[in-house]
């Protein structure tokens, strides 16, 4: 297996990343048939992979320039920068050079860049961005969307219940995994003209293992569902709330096994689902824990070939 690495993403690039890349190297020893695509600076990366002894037959460093940095205008950016290491990681990819890629860069960007060069499986409205949601046994749910599409259709939120459900019967291997609704009341008449419409969509569709509305204040909840379904806006606020609810826990120097769940280091990173490719988007923020736990997840959503049983389920759906 191989898998894409954005050397250059990252607000501590290129150092933790390749950090990340020798702690995974170091200490996954079940995965010696994977061999790591790093898009950077070639220099620094054959240095570095020297002054650290690494087995060379594991890596291959593919040069690139111009490189993208957090704060730039994502279009614009990817316009101008092909030769930069997120944009080679992409074409690397859908050429099929890679069996996934990952990247802790500028968000935006990678997103453009995905968006510009790999077609929406067909059958799909929107690809959406999942994120693992933290539950109050130590698992995790999925929550999606979380930031792609700001402005939803009904027929988007049933979708994304859809993609959710295939991703968590691949990955997380639950055969009917329960999907709700995120809501401000439990009723099916609560909510917006959105909610409201969604409600009898996901109710109706026979694929969709649907439990309901959700309340905000349950979803940390253990036993509620596997599968959080809203719009980008809200999730991307739900989100970040659980980010400032760990930075805030840390902050206060507690110590509680519940809360270490919302690290963003022990899951790595999101995945990006209805797209025909494997791209996953990590922290901006992250060390080399966080890199190495998106590797592995990018192994593991390559695996479990969760893009093929996408696509396979909304062709049958035709």
């Amino acid at each position: 297996m191989k898998i894409g690495v954005d050397v250059q993403g990252g607000d501590f690039a290129p150092q933790v990343v390749m950090d990340g890349v020798k702690l995974f190297l170091d200490t996954v020893h079940d995965k010696k048939d994977v061999v790591l695509y790093l898009f950077g600076d070639k220099k620094f990366i054959d240095d570095y992979l020297e002054k650290n002894n690494i087995d060379t037959e594991r890596v291959v460093a593919v040069a690139s320039k111009d490189d993208i940095e957090m704060g730039e205008n994502p279009t614009r950016a990817v316009a101008s920068k092909r030769e930069s290491s997120i944009v080679k990681g992409v074409l690397y990819h859908i050429q099929g050079k890679t069996d996934a890629f990952v990247s802790a860069g500028n968000t935006g960007a990678l997103l453009a860049a995905v968006m510009s060069t790999v077609r929406p499986i067909e059958g799909l409205l929107r690809p959406c961005i999942s994120s693992p949601m933290p539950k109050a046994d130590g698992t995790y749910g999925v929550v999606l969307d979380v930031g792609l599409n700001a402005d939803c259709k009904p027929e988007y939120l049933e979708q994304f219940a859809l993609l959710g459900s295939l991703y968590a019967q691949a990955v997380q291997h639950i055969e009917k995994p329960k999907v709700s609704l995120l809501n401000i009341g439990s009723e099916p008449e609560k909510g917006n003209i959105l909610t409201k419409a969604a409600y009898k969509l996901l109710d109706a569709n026979k694929d969709i293992n649907f439990i309901g509305n959700l309340e905000p204040n349950h979803i940390f909840c253990e036993h509620e569902s596997d599968i959080i379904v809203c719009d980008g806006f809200t999730g991307n606020i739900v989100l970040k709330e659980a980010e400032s609810i760990y930075k805030l826990i840390k902050h206060k120097n507690i110590k509680d096994q519940f809360f270490e769940v919302f690290n963003y280091e022990n899951y790595g990173g999101t995945s990006i689902l209805g797209i025909d490719a494997t791209v996953l988007i990590g922290h901006g923020h992250s060390n080399a824990i966080a890199i190495k736990n998106l590797i592995l997840h990018g192994i593991e959503m390559a695996e479990s070939d969760v893009r093929q049983r996408i696509k396979n389920f909304f062709l049958n759906a035709k």
